[in-house]
């Protein structure tokens, strides 16, 4: 549970962290003569405090959930032994609950500790570089508790939601290991699939409704909101519909080597089990893809609006902005490659009599750390390039719903409509960041594989 307790501190140092910040240029705010008593950035800073924060914990929770979803499935022989001998599922759900609690705990009160010191130094180093020494602001205050406190209720939380596969294990698989849902298992659960296709549906619906809207009023970014959580929420509920196909597309570019082929159908064999490993990257990558996309297609928007260029004082505001907020999503997509090395990790553990019987049958190490390399290849980039199309479209239906009507001088054209706009440079970002995820989410699992010793393996 060492990942999980990880998950939790990051969660809950981003928060104190983020509370310190936003309260530190409040301060500096009201101390200055010309806009100390603007409210309205007061407001502002605490609202975007409450969504990262928000997006932090979203994130990590559906990480936890995985994580304790991919236990359970290893656990299924020792849950189904302790059916047998008289335990009732409600009793095992509730003991790895009470175990997501104590990680929860565990991770926010050191997230807390190691968030307060963060800041403490951070604001030192504000003083030093900026010259401000007649501020007073205290670091620690009642207010940082807040995250660790959701974290620690969010992660208890998760744990639940992903042990409800505990109510569905028999005393009769005691025989077997770890149980994963097989492709066609999933195609069977027709209502669960049905409720996804509907809900992305609707969000795509709304989505374009949105932008139709932002041509009027800026309001239009209501209803676009609304449309992405509706589609992404059927995206992840779907996720075993629609990442199979896209991981046998991948699959395809790394040949038909023996390698190649096993780690491909590796991914396919078990969606569940690649669905949540690539879900968190998925959320990771389209955070960032999102909030780039949607700031470029805001230079655009507003250089067809005054139908020029913008001034290079504007471009250069806006670029900071973007990097600013790109740093700041970009924990997020931390907390999801932490999440996708745990149930790489996990995953190999759970398949020591697999791996086993590969070597048993004159499969080399190279071989074997090759495929699982292969892997995670394979859910970094099909997560990477469905992230990437999201984010995409996400971006530019926030910028175009919330600024397609607004005028700007010289020109006051309105309303405006461009196409979506991409910046490279992050995008390449992106990809490398996700190579390096690979090596890194492979190495631990790789070093596992490989000392796998078929005799003792097959005994299991």
């Amino acid at each position: 549970m060492g990942a999980s307790i990880l998950v939790a501190a990051i969660s809950s140092a981003f928060g104190a962290v983020l509370l310190s910040a936003t309260g530190y240029i409040a301060a500096l705010m009201r101390a200055d003569p010309y806009i100390g008593d603007s409210g309205t950035l007061a407001i502002v800073l605490a609202l975007m405090s409450v969504i990262l924060v928000g997006v932090a914990v979203y994130v990590a929770s559906i990480v936890t959930a995985n994580t304790f979803a991919t236990v359970v499935a290893g656990r299924t022989r020792r849950i189904a032994l302790m059916r047998l001998i008289g335990s009732s599922a409600r009793s095992q759900r509730s003991e790895i609950a009470r175990q997501g609690l104590v990680v929860g705990v565990i991770g926010a009160a050191i997230g807390l500790v190691g968030g307060t010191l963060l800041s403490w130094v951070g604001i030192l180093l504000a003083e030093a570089l900026l010259g401000i020494d007649d501020l007073a602001y205290a670091v620690v205050q009642p207010v940082l508790v807040v995250p660790a406190v959701v974290v620690a209720l969010t992660t208890w939380a998760a744990a639940w939601a992903g042990s409800r596969r505990v109510l569905a294990v028999t005393p009769l698989q005691a025989l077997g290991g770890s149980v994963e849902a097989s492709h066609d298992a999933f195609a069977a659960r027709r209502g669960r699939n049905g409720v996804a296709i509907t809900l992305f549906a609707i969000g795509g619906a709304l989505l374009a409704a949105g932008i139709a809207l932002g041509m009027i009023t800026p309001l239009g970014v209501v209803v676009a909101f609304l449309g992405g959580i509706f589609s992404f929420t059927g995206l992840a509920m779907g996720a075993t519909l629609i990442m199979p196909p896209v991981l046998r597309l991948v699959g395809r570019a790394f040949g038909r080597s023996a390698t190649a082929r096993l780690a491909a159908e590796n991914a396919l064999r078990y969606p569940e089990r690649s669905s949540r490993m690539a879900i968190g990257v998925v959320m990771g990558v389209t955070l960032v893809t999102m909030f780039a996309v949607a700031l470029e297609t805001v230079k655009a928007v507003f250089a067809a609006s005054a139908d020029g260029p913008l001034p290079d004082e504007m471009t250069a505001l806006m670029d900071t902005f973007a990097g600013i907020m790109m740093g700041l999503v970009a924990v997020s997509a931390v907390i999801a490659a932490v999440g996708l090395v745990n149930l790489l990790t996990l995953g190999v553990v759970q398949r020591r009599r697999e791996l086993g019987l590969l070597r048993a049958l004159g499969v080399s190490t190279g071989q074997v750390r090759r495929m699982v390399l292969l892997e995670a290849a394979h859910i970094t980039i099909a997560a990477t390039a469905t992230g990437l199309v999201l984010g995409i479209a996400y971006g530019w239906a926030g910028a175009q719903s919330v600024l397609g009507s607004v005028r700007l001088p010289p020109s006051f054209s309105a309303p405006t409509l461009v196409a979506p706009a991409v910046p490279w440079l992050p995008v390449v970002i992106i990809v490398v960041a996700t190579a390096v995820l690979t090596l890194v989410a492979a190495v631990v699992p790789t070093r596992l594989a490989t000392r796998v010793v078929p005799v003792e393996a097959l005994a299991d």
